[in-house]
C-alpha cells in the first residue's frame, strides 16, 4: 500500500495518526506530496491525502482511509462510532472550516473565530461527561477519536481556543496528542509551522458564509422543491380525483383489543415510571409521549394496535420514598400512581391501559417464570457481602446506605451510585458508610442471594438478536449498548434484594427477600396487560402474530435488550419479545439537568399551571426530541418554535385556507379545475406525506414532524404566489382560478390536520371540527393525498388555532423554574445598602455564583445578537438588551465591582 499525504493538508492529520494504529499489520510506504500533485489518476482534481492499495484501487475520503487502517489492526464496526463520523462529516465540518478560514485567511481573533465552532465543542465535552470515560465510545480509543482529534487539532492547538469550562474535551484533546502516533502526524503536516502551514490549503477553498448569515431565524429556510416525473405527476392526480372513495373501512373498535390472525397486531410499551417521584419534560419524551405518538399513527394506519403503560411500584425507591414522607410504601404507591395518571391525562397520552405492578397477577407470573429458569438451571445461588444495620437489624439495600464516594470523595453517595461522579458503587466500597433509616454505621456481613445465570443463556441471546436485529427498528444507541455489554462477556446478575416491598421470592431459605426490582419490572408488562384482559397471553405468547415496540430512555436498554430477553428465552414458554426498539437520548433543561430538589425545570405537575396548553407542550417537546444525541428545553426556542413554527407557519396557513373559503365562497368549498402547477402541488405533497409515512414506521418521530411543517410551508408559498385575495376580484378566469387555489388549500389543510393527529390531538380535532371534515377521513391516514372535501363542501367557523407567546410571558417561566435562589440574594444584596450604587462597599459573591452569572450574561449576549442578525422588532430587541444590562449590573454587584455609570449620547 502506498498512502499519499502533503503538508498543509488538514485531512493527512488523522490519516497518518491513524496509519499508526496499522503499523506491523501490512507493508505501507508514506508518500509526501504537494497539494497540487494528482496521486489518483481518475479525478479530476488533486485530492490528498489519498491511500492506494495492493490491488490498484484508491481512497481518497479521509474517514475512509483512517476506518480502512483501523480495520486492519483488528477493530470492529460500531454503531456510535459511525454516529460520531456523520455528525464530523455533517456538523462539524462546516463551522471548522468556517472558523479556521477567519484564524489563518482573514487573521480573525477570539469570539469571532471561537463563535462559529464552539456549540460543536460543547456537544463533544458534554458527551465526554456524560458518559465519564476518557474516548468518546467509551474506556478506549476508537475510529472516531482519531478523526475527531484530527479535524480539531489545527484549531484546538492554541489553547485560547479551548475554553476553560470544556474540562473533558480538554483532557480527551490533551490524552490523544500526546500519542507518538498523533505527534508524529503533526509534525509531518504542520511542519513546526503551527497553523499557519494550512495557509495555502485554506486560501484555495471558498469564502465561508458569515456566521451571521447563518443565525437561528423565526422563519425556516424554504426547502427546494424535489424536481417530478410526468409519470409522479400523473399518479398523485389520479389517487387525489378518487378521494373519500378510496379509503379503507374503519376498523371497528374491539374492548379488550386482542390481536387478529392476518392483520398486522402492534404492541406499544413505554417504560413503566418509577412511582416514587414525579415524572420531568426529560421522562415525558423519553417514554411515554414517544410511544404515544407511535400508537396514534398506528391507529390512523389502521393497525390493530395496543398501548399500555404503568407505574414502577417495587423497589428500594419506593420504600425510601415513604420514610420520607412518613406513609406506607402501599400508601406511597396509591397516592403517586394517581399524581401520574392525572399527568399523562392531562398530556393526552392514549394508553388502553395505564396500570400498575404492585398486583397478584405481577406475583403470579414474575414467580412462574422464576419457577421455570430455576427449573431449567439458569438461577445460581451465592453468598454476598452486604452491609447490615444492627440496630435496624437488616441487610441494608443500596439505596439504604449513604457514604463518601471511594471514587471522588463526595460525601452523600448512594450505595449503588455516585451522584457527583456518576460512577457505579457497591455498597461495601463507600467510606464511612451511614444506614440512611437510623444513620447508624453498618457492618460488612455475609447474605444468600440468587443470582440469573447471563452466561449460561448468552448463546440463546445472540442467537435471537441475529434473527431480531436485521431488518428491525432497533435505535443504534440501543444496538450499540447491547453489542457493548456483549463484547465484555455477559456475568451472573443478582435477582434478589434484602427488602420487604417487593415480589416475594417462592423459594425455602429466601422468605424474608424479594425480587430486585429490574428483574420484575419489565414482567409488569405482562401482568398490567393480564389485569387489562384474561387473554393477555396472545398478546405475550404469540412472537409469530405480534410486532412488540418498546420506547424507553437509554439507561433501561440493557433491561429491556438482555435480562427480559434472557429470562424469557430461559422460561421456554414462547414469549413475545421485542422487535423494534426504540431509545432516546438525555433531555436537557436550559445549560443543566432537570432538579426536583434545586426547583430547577419542568416537572409534569407543573407544565399545566403554566397557561400554555398541552398540545404546545406535546410540539416543542417532539421538535427537540433528543433522537440522534442529546438535546435541551430552552424557554427562548419555545417562544421561537411556537410564533414561528405554529403561528405564522402552520396555524397562519390553515387559517388563511379556512377564511378564504368562508370570507369569498360562503363557506362552501368551491370548484377546482387542475393547471399544471396545481398538479405540481399534488405531487410535492403526496411525496412529503410519504416521507413522512417512511419516517414514522420507522419510529424516527422528530423528523416526521418536520415534514408536516414542510407541507405547510409549501400551501402558504402556493397562497402567495397565486393571491387568491386578488384574483377573486378579477374577471370570470380570475375567479375560477382563486377558487381552484383555495379548494386546493383547504384539502392540504384537511390532510394536515390527520397528519397531526399522533403530535396536537387536541389541534388536530379543532381543525377537523372547523373543516368538518367527513368522520372516514378523520380516523384514517392514507399515503396518498386526497381530495377530502371536493365542491360544494359547508364548512363550518373558522377560527385561530395558536397564540403567541410574549416574551415577558417566557422571561416570567424562566425565572419560576429556573431555581431562583441565586437571584434572590442578588436582590438582597443590591437592596442592603442605601447608598448610592458608586459608593456602595460590595461583599462579593462566591465563585459559583459568579461564574452563574458569567454564563448568563453570555447567553443573553449571544440572543440579542441572533435578535438583531434576525432584524426582529425593535421594542423586543429592547426588552432583551435591558434584561442584558440588568444580568451585567447583577454580575457587578456580585463581583464587589462598582456599578458603570451609564453613557449618554456625544453631542456633536
Amino acid at each position: 500500500m502506498r498512502l499519499f499525504v502533503s503538508p498543509g493538508s488538514p485531512g493527512s492529520l488523522p490519516v497518518l495518526a491513524a496509519a499508526g494504529r496499522a503499523r506491523g499489520r501490512a507493508e505501507l510506504l508514506i508518500s509526501t506530496v504537494g497539494p497540487e500533485e494528482c496521486v489518483v489518476p481518475f479525478l479530476a482534481r488533486p485530492k490528498v491525502p489519498a491511500l492506494q492499495l495492493d490491488g490498484g484501487n484508491y481512497l481518497f475520503s479521509t474517514s475512509a482511509i483512517c476506518r480502512y487502517f483501523f480495520l486492519l489492526s483488528g477493530w470492529e464496526q460500531d454503531d456510535l462510532t459511525n454516529q460520531w463520523l456523520e455528525w464530523e462529516a455533517t456538523e462539524l465540518q462546516p463551522v471548522l472550516s468556517a472558523a479556521l478560514y477567519y484564524l489563518v485567511v482573514q487573521g480573525k481573533k477570539g469570539e469571532d473565530v471561537l463563535g462559529p465552532v464552539r456549540r460543536a465543542l460543547t456537544h463533544v465535552d458534554q458527551s465526554l461527561s456524560r458518559q465519564n470515560s476518557p474516548f468518546l465510545t467509551g474506556e478506549t480509543e476508537s475510529l472516531a477519536d482519531i478523526v475527531l482529534w484530527g479535524a480539531l487539532y489545527p484549531l484546538l492547538q492554541d489553547p485560547a481556543y479551548l475554553p476553560d469550562e470544556l474540562g473533558a474535551l480538554r483532557s480527551w484533546f490533551q490524552t490523544l496528542s500526546t500519542q507518538e502516533p498523533c505527534q508524529r502526524a503533526a509534525e509531518t503536516v504542520l511542519k513546526q509551522q503551527g497553523i499557519l502551514a494550512l495557509r495555502p490549503y485554506l486560501q484555495k477553498q471558498p469564502q465561508p458564509s458569515p456566521p451571521e448569515d447563518k443565525a437561528v431565524s423565526n422563519e425556516p429556510e424554504e426547502e427546494e422543491l424535489a424536481t417530478l416525473s410526468e409519470e409522479e405527476i400523473a399518479v398523485a392526480v389520479t389517487a387525489w380525483e378518487k378521494g373519500l372513495e378510496s379509503l379503507p373501512p374503519r376498523r371497528p373498535q374491539q374492548n379488550p383489543v386482542l390481536p387478529v390472525a392476518g392483520e398486522r397486531n402492534v404492541l406499544i410499551t413505554s417504560a413503566l415510571p418509577y412511582v416514587n417521584n414525579v415524572p420531568h419534560l426529560g421522562n415525558i419524551i423519553g417514554c411515554v409521549l414517544s410511544a404515544d405518538v407511535f400508537a396514534r399513527y398506528s391507529r390512523l394506519r389502521q393497525w390493530n394496535t395496543l398501548y399500555l403503560c404503568g407505574t414502577d411500584e417495587y423497589g428500594t425507591a419506593t420504600e425510601t420514598k415513604a420514610m420520607e414522607e412518613g406513609l406506607t410504601p402501599q400508601e406511597i404507591c396509591d397516592k403517586y400512581h394517581i399524581i401520574h395518571a392525572d399527568i399523562y391525562r392531562w398530556f393526552n397520552i392514549s394508553f388502553d391501559i395505564f396500570g400498575r405492578t404492585t398486583t397478584p397477577q405481577q406475583t403470579k407470573i414474575t414467580q412462574d417464570i422464576f419457577q421455570r429458569l430455576l427449573s431449567r438451571g439458569f438461577v445460581l445461588q451465592d453468598t454476598v457481602e452486604q452491609l447490615r444495620c444492627e440496630r435496624c437489624a437488616r441487610f441494608l439495600a443500596d439505596r439504604f446506605v449513604e457514604g463518601v464516594c471511594p471514587f471522588c470523595g463526595y460525601e452523600e453517595a448512594r450505595g449503588d451510585q455516585c451522584d457527583k461522579c456518576g460512577k457505579l458503587i457497591n455498597a461495601i466500597e463507600l467510606k464511612k458508610p451511614q444506614c440512611k433509616v437510623c444513620r447508624s454505621s453498618p457492618v460488612v456481613k455475609s447474605s444468600q442471594h440468587l443470582f440469573l445465570d447471563l452466561p449460561k443463556l448468552e448463546e440463546r441471546l445472540e442467537e435471537w438478536l441475529g434473527k431480531t436485529l436485521p431488518g428491525s427498528d432497533w435505535t443504534p444507541n440501543a444496538r450499540f449498548i447491547i453489542r457493548s455489554w456483549l463484547r465484555d462477556g455477559l456475568k451472573p446478575r443478582c435477582i434478589t434484594r434484602d427488602l420487604k416491598w417487593g415480589t416475594p421470592v417462592p423459594l425455602e431459605g429466601f422468605e424474608d427477600k424479594v425480587f430486585y426490582v429490574w428483574f420484575d419490572a419489565t414482567i409488569g408488562y405482562l401482568s398490567i396487560t393480564a389485569n387489562y384482559t384474561d387473554q393477555w397471553e396472545r398478546w405475550w405468547k404469540n412472537p409469530e402474530q405480534v410486532d412488540l415496540y418498546q420506547f424507553m430512555a437509554k439507561d433501561n436498554v440493557p433491561f429491556h435488550g438482555l435480562v427480559f430477553p434472557c429470562s424469557a428465552l430461559g422460561a421456554e414458554d414462547n414469549y413475545t419479545l421485542v422487535k423494534h426498539l426504540i431509545a432516546t437520548e438525555y433531555l436537557n433543561y436550559e445549560d443543566g439537568k432537570f432538579s426536583k430538589s434545586r426547583g430547577v425545570g419542568v416537572f409534569g405537575d407543573m407544565a399545566q399551571d403554566t397557561g400554555i396548553p398541552a398540545d404546545i407542550w406535546r410540539f416543542y417537546l417532539l421538535y427537540i426530541r433528543p433522537e440522534g444525541q442529546d438535546s435541551a428545553f430552552s424557554w427562548t426556542d419555545m417562544l421561537l418554535k411556537n410564533n414561528s413554527e405554529l403561528l405564522n407557519n402552520l396555524g397562519n396557513f390553515i387559517n388563511r385556507a379556512g377564511m378564504f373559503v368562508s370570507k369569498f365562497f360562503g363557506g362552501c368549498v368551491p370548484e377546482m379545475v387542475l393547471t399544471s402547477d396545481d398538479r405540481r402541488l399534488l405531487a410535492h405533497v403526496t411525496l412529503e406525506l410519504q416521507h413522512y409515512h417512511q419516517l414514522l414506521e420507522k419510529a424516527r418521530i422528530r423528523d416526521a414532524l418536520r415534514s408536516i411543517l414542510t407541507i405547510s410551508r409549501h400551501g402558504n408559498q402556493y397562497i402567495q404566489v397565486n393571491e387568491p385575495w386578488k384574483r377573486i376580484k378579477g374577471d370570470e378566469a380570475d375567479r375560477q382560478r382563486a377558487g381552484t387555489v383555495t379548494g386546493m388549500a383547504v384539502n392540504v389543510a384537511a390532510l394536515l390536520s390527520v397528519m397531526l393527529q399522533p403530535y396536537m390531538p387536541t389541534v388536530s380535532a379543532s381543525i377537523q371540527a372547523q373543516l368538518q371534515l367527513p368522520p372516514p377521513a378523520c380516523s384514517v391516514l392514507p399515503t396518498n393525498f386526497l381530495c377530502t372535501l371536493p365542491a360544494g363542501h359547508q364548512i363550518g367557523t373558522v377560527s385561530p388555532l395558536f397564540q403567541k407567546l410574549e416574551n415577558d410571558q417566557i422571561e416570567s417561566l424562566r425565572q419560576r423554574f429556573g431555581g431562583g435562589q441565586l437571584e434572590e440574594s442578588l436582590e438582597l444584596k443590591a437592596k442592603a445598602s442605601p447608598k448610592p450604587a458608586a459608593e456602595e462597599t460590595r461583599k462579593t459573591a462566591g465563585p459559583q455564583e459568579i461564574q452563574t452569572l458569567l454564563e448568563e450574561v453570555t447567553k443573553q449576549g449571544n440572543l440579542v445578537r441572533e435578535l438583531k442578525a434576525q432584524k426582529a422588532d425593535k421594542n423586543q430587541v429592547a426588552a432583551e438588551v435591558t434584561k442584558l444590562l440588568d444580568l451585567k449590573k447583577q454580575l457587578a454587584l456580585a463581583e464587589g465591582k462598582p456599578l458603570e455609570t451609564p453613557k449618554g449620547k456625544k453631542k456633536k
